[in-house]
């Protein structure tokens, strides 16, 4: 499961803080050596040591790292989760940007742990979407797997998902779905807004069929019409509040926008002490 970030990625992270230069490091004798150690201030599940160790790698070869806990671990308040020696420098200037990544690939890890546990047992699988932090795509979707939860399509590129607008566009639930199916091997998913639209899909074969924000008595009709012949994705207005009982209504997945984009980010501290 472990995805490690581009050097060209960790460059563009960095570009974005560093600019010309850390001004304000620079008041720092250059032979001055320190150690640190980060630190969370809630609960949560870790994400993201790869980014966080290669942030300070490419500022220094001589950061040396010691981890006390992996991705996908479940960590406590208060708990040290590494630390770190090396120049000062090089310390001070990776620390925001370090920070900001653990801090957000974490959340995202937490926020999809609490997805997991709110639908086990049921046998329904918790989907990430498209909508990502930009420049975090691959990252996010990795912190959504550390955090139990499964992915969904990672872009427009790897299966095709039939959503209202292209229907309008194509003419018809059908017609979108048999012209699919000549342009690619990829999976094909068909969003349906009504039990109608539901029969006409279902004549048509998808691979999966998206039940855009049904009731839990029309999803339970649809599972009873489809009865296992197609995958079912409930979607739409489905938070930690109500998911349970769209998972009960025996669809296959649910996927949740909120795994990526209405987290908040982990509350962590960098501490640095002198050598």
């Amino acid at each position: 499961m472990n995805l490690r970030p581009s050097h060209e990625e960790i460059a563009a992270y960095l570009a974005e803080d560093l600019g010309s230069g850390d001004i304000t490091a620079s008041i720092i004798p250059e032979t001055t050596r320190a150690t640190a150690r980060v630190t969370t201030r809630e609960d949560m599940v870790l994400c993201g040591l790869a980014w966080f160790d290669a942030v300070f790698w490419q500022l220094s070869q001589d950061i040396g790292i010691e981890w006390f806990f992996d991705d996908g671990d479940e960590v406590p308040a208060n708990a040290v989760l590494c630390r770190l020696s090396g120049p000062a420098r090089a310390l001070l200037t990776g620390e925001r940007t370090a920070l900001n990544l653990l801090q957000t690939l974490s959340a995202t890890a937490t926020t999809a742990r609490r997805y997991a546990h709110a639908v086990a047992g049921t046998g329904c699988k918790v989907l990430d979407t498209r909508k990502t932090l930009p420049g975090l795509r691959l990252a996010q979707k990795y912190a959504v797997r550390c955090g139990g939860c499964t992915n969904h399509r990672i872009g427009l590129f790897d299966a095709v998902l039939i959503k209202e607008n292209h229907i309008i566009a194509a003419g018809s639930i059908s017609a979108a779905i048999n012209k699919a199916r000549t342009l690619s091997d990829v999976p094909v998913e068909v969003e349906v807004e009504s039990l109608s639209e539901l029969e006409e899909a279902l004549a048509a074969k998808p691979d999966r069929i998206m039940l855009d924000n049904f009731s839990l008595e029309d999803m339970k009709r649809a599972v009873a019409i489809t009865q296992g012949a197609v995958e079912l994705e409930a979607s739409g207005n489905i938070g930690l509040e109500n998911i349970r009982s769209v998972a009960d209504t025996g669809v296959d997945y649910i996927s949740i926008g909120a795994l990526t984009k209405n987290i908040i980010a982990i509350d962590l501290s960098m501490r640095i002490e002198l050598l």
